[in-house]
């Protein structure tokens, strides 16, 4: 299992022209159907891939997860990095749906812009009364 994390390209031009900051604005995530395919020139927006977010079922309410991140220095790299703190779902009465990645967005600016994604790699169920646990999640600006 590869997993591979990928900024887009509107967040790029957003954060160049001073519109998105990681001090005050609030981000948010979003697990994604195991089909989604994320594209970073066509993926620019949150209402460009909030379709193909899995559905409310086992305790799962989409669109509501916030999320931090931090801007790191990386000298060894050459690169900026973006951490954000570990997100943690639990299904409770019925599972989730087959999710394939993490979708991050600024629900502060005007039109949502996604950050990021990460794509696990592989698909995750998580059934009622287990949790998954996403970790060390970071997106790298080159």
């Amino acid at each position: 299992m590869t997993v591979i994390a990928t900024l887009s390209n509107h967040y790029k031009a957003e954060k160049a022209k001073g519109n998105i900051d990681f001090n005050s604005d609030t981000f948010k995530g979003a697990l994604m159907v195991s089909a989604f395919s994320f594209d970073k020139d066509t993926h620019a927006t949150w209402p460009d891939a909030s379709g193909e977010e899995i559905s409310a079922t086992g305790n799962y309410a989409q669109e509501t997860v916030s999320v931090s991140g931090e801007v790191q220095e990386d000298d060894a790299n050459d690169r900026a990095r973006i951490d954000f703190d570990d997100v943690s779902y639990t299904a409770s009465g019925d599972s989730f749906d087959a999710c394939g990645a993490f979708v991050i967005y600024d629900d502060t600016t005007a039109d949502d812009t996604i950050v990021g994604c990460i794509d696990f790699g592989t698909d995750y169920t998580v059934t009622a009364g287990n949790s998954l646990l996403l970790q060390s999640l970071a997106l790298n600006s080159e």
